[in-house]
């Protein structure tokens, strides 16, 4: 059995993930927005690289059934309906909608997963679900990858240590180490110095400290309420839904 952690996408090879289960995560805030979306009854969130590309793909979706979000280096970005803030993916902004979505560090990890046998996203906001699906992918013998967005693709605190948790949930709450690349055991290192407190490591860290000066502390806040959004997003054909054990 293998499990691996990846701490950026950044010089990610194919081989690395060809074939297996891919948990991605971008705590703040691609991850926990993808979820809180779903959660708030978005019908899917398609990840796309630019904010062009979002445009375009929602005027031939029909503005109708569609909004944009997203942003470049935590900000807004003009065109766009929405951001990238948890807190925007209300029912009635979302309700019923296809999100069509670019990020700065998130969809680009979601759209490096090419390859991989099963892709879905994690955060401290989905953690049970998360952590239940990589539990049975492990017991299965099918070596999951985490894949943390990093930070403008460079390790990130806050993905690193939110990795540590979904590995726990995946070894059963069992701290061995063996099949853990060396990320993986530097992720689980994090989590026995911070324990279980998600908020030291998210403002800590430098996606933390950037929103905390853009004034988006409340956005942090909203990504360390864990389970507070019980979806697991599986990202397939393109789009991104809410998984079930039972596909239709």
């Amino acid at each position: 059995m293998k499990l691996d952690v990846i701490f950026a996408p950044a010089g990610l090879t194919p081989a690395e993930v060809a074939g297996r289960p891919v948990f991605v995560i971008d705590v703040l805030r691609a991850s926990t927005t993808i979820c809180a979306a779903l959660h708030n009854g978005a019908r899917a969130v398609v990840p796309v690289a630019t904010a062009e590309e979002a445009m375009k793909l929602a005027q031939s979706l029909g503005p109708a059934d569609t909004v944009t979000a997203g942003e470049r280096n935590s900000q807004p970005i003009a065109g766009l309906a929405l951001g990238n803030s948890p807190l925007e993916m209300t029912e009635a902004a979302v309700g019923g909608k296809t999100v069509v979505m670019t990020t700065t560090n998130g969809t680009r990890a979601l759209l490096a997963t090419q390859g991989a046998s099963e892709v879905y996203v994690a955060a401290a906001v989905n953690l049970a679900a998360a952590g239940a699906r990589a539990r049975e992918l492990v017991l299965d013998r099918q070596d999951p990858v985490i894949l943390c967005a990093g930070k403008d693709s460079a390790f990130g605190m806050d993905d690193a240590y939110a990795a540590g948790r979904l590995l726990l949930a995946a070894q059963g709450g069992s701290r061995r180490r063996k099949g853990l690349n060396d990320a993986a055991l530097v992720a689980m290192d994090l989590v026995r110095r911070y324990g279980a407190k998600w908020e030291r490591p998210f403002v800590l860290s430098a996606a933390g400290r950037q929103l905390t000066r853009l004034g988006m502390a409340a956005d942090i806040e909203v990504a360390t309420r864990q389970d507070a959004y019980p979806v697991l997003p599986v990202f397939r054909d393109r789009r991104i839904t809410p998984w079930s054990a039972t596909p239709s």
